[in-house]
Parts: structure tokens; C-alpha cells; sequence
């Protein structure tokens, strides 16, 4: 691969992945939505099949990593050169802050009604013309569509469940995801690791929203800091640090477990 195969194919994989991946949180979030409510069920199928489209279109290109962990592990186990690794990455983030911003395009007048709806108002006080930014809820009253939260705010609870939904992952990549060259996703490795993500979204996904990939959650919560949504409040990142450094350290237990168990 070239490099500027790495970086269109990661580019491009990773806007896609971000875009029908918020868009689903969207859908589901926004109250003016024709899936308003529809659950969590939806939400998880709707990554999976997220991370199937963005995967298969960048896999011929750039391998489909699409995510600094999976990276992270794949240079730990020896199917990414170390050198590459700042490209991808950077590339991933790319390609999620660009995603988040389709989002936003895709469900502006939504957006606009949400964040003006007297309800949503009422529950979250509105940070619009804040003064003292410290008074300003951690988390907006639409953050939840381009980042993560937890449910129940605890360090060590919420990086640990991080590094297991994200070691699930990349171990399941390692194992039965890669093609034939062992440096990114096969045919049918794709499909494994779609149905993978809406596994890990099902079982692992309720006390965090399993970020399991730093691009993905970093890229868009820059995005809503960025954005002019009206009473969007705050983009809570004194959490933002634990769905960026907790995949990584997963990735890494992976990658080193694969090595010394499994390969």
C-alpha cells in the first residue's frame, strides 16, 4: 500500500463509518426523527452495519482499520509497519471528523428543532451565552450522537469496561478477521468484525456506549465543540481522555495476547 492508499482508504472508510454510525445515534436520539426511540437494538445493528460499509469499501484500499486501536494492535502483532502508524491514525481522525460533519448536514433541521424543543430545554439547562463555562452541563443534550458517555460516571469502571469491549474486539480481528497478507481486513473478515461490533454493542455497549475506538469518539466530540448548535451545552471532556486511552491499552492487551497464546 502507498501512502496516499493509506490515506484515502482510511479517509474515506472512517467518514462512512462515523457517518452511519452517528446517523443511526440520530435517528434514534432527535426527537423529530421517524426513528425516535427506536432502542438501543437499532443502534447497535446500526454500527455494525456502519463499520460493514465503510470497511468494505476501504479494505481493497487501505485495509480497513478505521480505528487507532485496531491499528495499534496490528503493529503490536507485526501486520503494520510502526511507520505507518501515525498516517493511519491520522487518517482515521480525518475521516471522523468528517463523518460527524455529515451528520450534522444530514440531520440539521432536526438538530434545530431538538435543541430548541421546550422539553429538551427544560431538562438541560441551555449553555447558549454561558458566562462562566464551568457551570455548563458536562454532557450537551445531543453529544450522545457524535461521542460517548457513561451511564455511571467511574474511572476505573469505565476504562475497564473500554479496554474489554475494545480487547474483544481486536482479538477477533487478530483471530478471524485479517486477509491473506495479515496487514488489514479480508472479505469475509469484514463481515465477522461487522457483526462483532453489534455483538460487543449488545453485551458490553450499556454502561459506556463502547466507544472502542479513539477516532471515533475524539474526531466528532471535536466536531460538537466546533459546530453552531444552538443550547448544544457542553462536549464533557473531562470524560473525553477515558474512550481515547482505555481502547488503546485494550488494543495493546490484545495484540500482546495474540502474540504470546495464539499465534
Amino acid at each position: 500500500m502507498s501512502n496516499f492508499d493509506i490515506f484515502i482508504g482510511e479517509v474515506t472508510g472512517t467518514a462512512l463509518l462515523i457517518l452511519l454510525g452517528g446517523g443511526v445515534v440520530a435517528a434514534v436520539v432527535l426527537k423529530r426523527s421517524k426513528a425516535h426511540n427506536a432502542g438501543w437494538v437499532a443502534i447497535s445493528f446500526g454500527w455494525g452495519f456502519a463499520v460493514m460499509v465503510g470497511a468494505y469499501l476501504s479494505a481493497p484500499i487501505s485495509g480497513a482499520l478505521l480505528n487507532p486501536a485496531v491499528t495499534i494492535g496490528l503493529a503490536i502483532e507485526g501486520g503494520v509497519a510502526w511507520g505507518d502508524v501515525p498516517l493511519y491514525i491520522g487518517s482515521q481522525m480525518l475521516g471522523a471528523m468528517i463523518g460527524a460533519f455529515l451528520v450534522w448536514a444530514a440531520y440539521l433541521g432536526q438538530f434545530k428543532a431538538h435543541l430548541t424543543d421546550p422539553e429538551i430545554l427544560a431538562a438541560q439547562p441551555a449553555a447558549e451565552g454561558l458566562v462562566d463555562q464551568k457551570a455548563a452541563p458536562q454532557a450537551g443534550p445531543v453529544l450522545g450522537v457524535f461521542s460517548t458517555g457513561p451511564e455511571v460516571r467511574n474511572v476505573v469502571q469505565n476504562m475497564l469496561t473500554e479496554i474489554i469491549a475494545t480487547f474483544v474486539l481486536v482479538i477477533a480481528i487478530l483471530t478471524q478477521g485479517l486477509n491473506n497478507s495479515g496487514d488489514g481486513l479480508g472479505t469475509i473478515g469484514v463481515l465477522i468484525t461487522s457483526f462483532v461490533v453489534v455483538g460487543i454493542g449488545l453485551s458490553l455497549g450499556g454502561p459506556t456506549g463502547y466507544a472502542i475506538n479513539p477516532a471515533r469518539d475524539l474526531g466528532p466530540r471535536i466536531v460538537h465543540a466546533l459546530l453552531p448548535l444552538p443550547n448544544k451545552g457542553g462536549s464533557d471532556w473531562s470524560y473525553a481522555w477515558i474512550p481515547v486511552v482505555a481502547p488503546l491499552i485494550g488494543a495493546a492487551l490484545a495484540g500482546g495476547y495474540y502474540n504470546l497464546a495464539l499465534a
